[in-house]
């Protein structure tokens, strides 16, 4: 049976962070994922790697397409990458965003790109990655962990709850989750908002309702233990929604959220980084590489031939087939399915981070 920190120490918690910044830290190395007052306990984000000269290598935290060629990477502490040539080679992209630490990329219908920064808020770019422009009137905090672009319009997912963008000025969603991480949103076809939780779980937004809805049957495992941090949602085009959470695995809710069961008691790894879905299965990143299902989780087929790192931080699919990754050793991408990978770093390399926090 695993075992899990379930409880975070109020004192050391308050010994290293507060919503002012560091207070007490001389001998707390920095973590690769900034920490939150908010972040979920048991498995964070992957240790940062080194290559043989000691350099840290790109560990990749966001990813998006734009066409069949076209793709943009957001790094954690080296900024924004863009390549033209299906990953083949990279430029830095970026010029206007202050904050190297990306947490999220997505497409905007009309092809901008939107990055969502540990620090630094939203950034958008019309140019095709060429320059980009802040985007933060309205936004309370400036930690941005998802975005969504829909057909009508941005949202995203702060540490300040769920924010929609209407000409160019956030406005938050609805009442009820102040204060609150939000790690991950989904949006259904009749309209109702999922956002995935650092503590509560899974809430939903109704159109004309009040506010948000908490799941009334929580996520429990196969250990009878209650999932309330969310890492991942996605939707399939049948309806059925599915939850990655942070070290309980991946449920599955076929009835609009109401109820979840755990389908991943075959997985290796119930540290999810990510989930997509297509005609051929079901695709799930985890700490532990990236596995695949089509019988709805009674078997995972591990898909991580080629890999180096199988610390995955996000995966996406761009055309039929062709999946790329990123990882905390850099990127990469396949072109069948996730049978085989290639490691796709040329131009990715930008010497070593900086660090996320100062420490006095």
């Amino acid at each position: 049976m695993k075992i899990r920190a379930r409880i975070i120490s109020t004192a050391l918690a308050l010994s290293i962070w507060s919503a002012g910044g560091m207070l007490s830290a001389a001998t707390q190395a920095p973590s690769p994922v900034p920490p939150s007052s908010q972040q979920a306990p048991g498995h964070g984000e992957s240790q940062p790697q080194y290559d043989s000269f000691g350099q840290q290598a790109t560990s990749i935290q966001a990813l998006t397409s734009v066409g069949s060629d076209l793709v943009y990477a957001g790094s954690f502490g080296l900024g924004l990458f863009r390549s033209e040539d299906r990953g083949v080679n990279w430029t830095k992209s970026g010029q206007g965003v202050t904050d190297p630490f990306i947490l999220t990329l997505t497409t905007g219908k009309d092809g901008a790109i939107y990055a969502g920064t540990f620090r630094g808020g939203v950034f958008r770019s019309r140019d095709q990655g060429k320059s980009w422009q802040a985007l933060n009137s309205g936004l309370k905090h400036l930690e941005i962990k998802a975005l969504l672009a829909v057909s009508d319009g941005v949202y995203a997912g702060t540490s300040d709850g769920v924010y929609r963008l209407v000409a160019d000025r956030w406005s938050v969603v609805t009442t009820g989750l102040d204060d609150i991480l939000v790690h991950a949103l989904a949006l259904s076809s009749d309209g109702t908002l999922f956002a995935g939780t650092s503590g509560k779980g899974i809430v939903r937004f109704k159109a004309q309702s009040t506010g948000w809805v908490r799941q009334q049957h929580g996520l429990k495992d196969h250990e009878g233990m209650t999932e309330n941090f969310i890492r991942v949602l996605t939707i399939d085009p049948e309806g059925g929604i599915y939850a990655g959470t942070f070290d309980g695995g991946v449920f599955c809710s076929v009835d609009g959220g109401t109820t979840w069961r755990p389908i991943s008691r075959a997985l290796p790894n119930d540290s999810i980084r990510g989930i997509l879905f297509n005609s051929r299965g079901l695709f799930v990143a985890t700490g532990h590489g990236i596995f695949k299902t089509t019988d709805k989780g009674r078997q995972w087929v591990p898909l991580n031939k080629g890999l180096t790192s199988m610390a995955i931080q996000v995966l996406i699919e761009s055309g039929a087939g062709v999946l790329y990754a990123g990882t905390s050793d850099g990127a990469f991408r396949s072109d069948d399915d996730g049978r085989t990978w290639n490691p796709i770093n040329q131009g990715l390399e930008g010497g070593a981070a900086p660090a996320p926090f100062h420490f006095r």
